[in-house]
């Protein structure tokens, strides 16, 4: 006697035959045929129906992979004459998904916080170099006339026939008409040791009002601009702002912003930047 075959299963199938065929264990052409003595057999059938849920439950689980391949998906799919629809027949089965405890989502939560604070302590000094210079710390930026400035370069620079509205012909009135618009006394500092000449300069709005910018060139057409304009800011300091290949070194002093920009290395930007800041009145030897 056969203790795998039970009275209930039609001729020819046995309770390990169903289980391969569950398992999608057996051959095309068996499959084939144990489906076909399935479809004329309903309790069978039914109790194929109830491994499968069974071990669909297992899988969600124990988080096991679905098969997803097109012999996989032949086997699970509904068998003929078989309604896969739920029924008084079939047995109920209820997946139950593990709840995660209020106090694991707090965990996981305070360890992301933690990791952030410490990648921002960690890449802090590294910032200027990752950033291009333009990142001046947690939760710093540079003033918004230095952006202006930049900006201001990145535009009117190019220029070959109207980079100025005031050409260095008149210099006279184009320091009048700037110092008039700005409402303070200003003056052109001269690069002519640094190889640059004044071409002229143009009036452009500004965060609190109207802003100068000065622009210089040398005999290459390199050129380099002096961006001047009022600010609430008070601070003593000297600091750089770097986009792309341009560098603008920018500070306060007496209420006015002022920034210088250009392509150039930045040591000698700087340079040039100590000497004007020292040509418009400002101590800086006071920066820090």
């Amino acid at each position: 006697m056969n203790n795998d075959h039970d009275a209930s299963l039609p001729d020819g199938v046995d309770l390990r035959a169903l289980s391969a065929f569950v398992d999608d264990e057996v051959s095309a052409g068996e499959r084939e045929r144990i489906a076909a003595l399935l479809a004329a057999h309903p309790q069978a059938a039914a109790r194929v129906a109830a491994w499968r849920a069974q071990k669909a439950a297992l899988r969600v689980l124990c988080g096991a992979p679905q098969a997803d391949t097109p012999r996989a998906a032949a086997s699970h799919a509904p068998l003929p004459g078989h309604d896969s629809s739920p029924s008084a027949d079939d047995p109920a089965v209820i997946v139950l998904r593990p709840r995660t405890p209020w106090w694991r989502h707090v965990g996981v939560a305070a360890c992301w916080l933690a990791l952030g604070a410490g990648l921002a302590l960690a890449l802090g000094p590294l910032a200027p170099r990752l950033t291009g210079g333009a990142w001046n710390g947690l939760g710093a930026r540079a003033p918004s006339f230095a952006e202006r400035a930049d900006i201001a370069y990145a535009v009117y620079t190019p220029e070959r026939r109207h980079p100025v509205e005031v050409a260095a012909s008149e210099e006279e009135h184009l320091i009048n008409w700037l110092s008039r618009r700005l409402n303070r006394p200003l003056s052109v500092p001269s690069l002519q040791e640094y190889g640059y000449s004044l071409v002229g300069g143009r009036l452009l709005p500004g965060d609190a009002g109207p802003a100068a910018q000065f622009m210089y060139e040398n005999r290459a057409g390199a050129r380099l601009t002096l961006y001047v304009t009022g600010t609430a800011r008070d601070e003593n300091a000297f600091r750089l702002l770097r986009d792309g290949n341009r560098r603008t070194f920018y500070w306060i002093s007496d209420g006015m912003g002022y920034a210088l920009s250009g392509p150039i290395a930045e040591g000698k930007l700087r340079s040039i930047a100590v000497d004007v800041c020292s040509a418009l009145g400002g101590k800086p030897e006071a920066w820090q």
